[in-house]
């Protein structure tokens, strides 16, 4: 447990150390845009493949997973079947809401919950890899037909292939299961950039939450209150009852499959809602505020199984 607690320290530092460097205007205003790019497309890519080079794979692809998938869909399932029964809105914007009740920050968030809490950023690798390989295409392609009438296959097809992260993961993965040696004057670099991810995305996330003001009025307050509510309390209690009854899982094991669906929303999300312009604000307040619960949930959770 005081490993646990010492670990939401460490984040909570770094992210409050990025909202004054936010508040302040270090960096200008574009800096969390800035690093939250270096991070995409340069430091997460390099600590997936690291950490997945040398990872156990029957670890890593295992009932963490199928729970994962089960507590995702069906926290998104029961928000589907509230909005359909009573916020009725249109297919666009439902999508987003459904999105925002079970597709987790794996990366922002989830990486640095899965070094410093789980012990091993493996934890978080196919959480990952199923939403961007499996969630994330069927979301876009529901969007492309409801918003514009059309779907582009091949950019939705391709979308997962042209993800950095997935690109190094899937490489990690080969490495690993055809024990590839990598010298290490070529694997240390890849273990120094690996080092910064962490601290960019929390510093990053930090200045994000400077001058955020949710649950404005004529924004769909009913809808974002729900999908938080099953994103920051019934995903996690989806996945305890799926991990300990169906699977019997205990200890740590139980411990990481709730901790990664306690998870906060995913901004892919809210990038999801920008590039159609549909539900923009629903997305972004379930960002912020399972955001913001996480943290408080985690440590809820920490001290019930850790």
């Amino acid at each position: 447990m005081a490993g646990v607690l010492t670990g939401f320290g460490i984040i909570a530092f770094v992210i409050l150390v990025g909202y004054l460097a936010g508040r302040f205007r270090v960096g200008g205003p574009t800096a969390p845009y800035v690093l939250n790019r270096i991070a995409f497309f340069v430091t997460n890519p390099a600590l997936l493949f690291v950490t997945l080079a040398h990872a156990d794979l029957k670890v890593v692809f295992s009932t963490q997973l199928v729970v994962a998938a089960i507590a995702a869909v069906a926290a998104a399932g029961l928000f589907l079947a509230l909005s359909r029964l009573f916020f009725r809105r249109p297919a666009a914007e439902t999508t987003i809401g459904t999105l925002g009740s079970g597709y987790v920050n794996a990366n922002n968030i989830g990486l640095p919950v899965a070094v410093y809490v789980l012990g091993s950023a493996s934890y978080v690798a196919p959480v990952l890899l199923l939403q961007l390989i499996v969630f994330a295409p069927i979301a876009l392609t529901v969007l492309d037909v409801t918003s514009r009438g059309t779907v582009s296959l091949r950019s939705i097809l391709t979308q997962p292939v042209r993800n950095p992260m997935i690109i190094a993961s899937l490489l990690g993965i080969l490495v690993d299961v055809l024990h590839i040696p990598i010298p290490a004057a070529v694997y240390q670099p890849f273990e120094l950039l690996g080092g910064a991810a962490v601290p960019l995305v929390l510093m990053a996330f930090g200045m994000s939450l400077h001058g955020s003001r949710p649950l404005q009025a004529g924004h769909g307050r009913a809808e974002i209150a729900t999908a938080v509510v099953l994103k920051s309390v019934g995903m996690p209690l989806i996945a305890f009852v799926v991990a300990r009854f169906a699977f019997g899982l205990d200890g740590h094991a139980l411990f990481a499959a709730v901790a990664l669906a306690a998870l906060p929303t995913a901004q892919n999300v809210y990038n999801f809602a920008a590039r159609y312009e549909r539900g923009m604000p629903v997305a972004r307040d379930i960002v912020l505020l399972t955001t913001l619960f996480a943290v408080p949930v985690l440590l809820v959770i920490a001290a019930l199984l850790a």
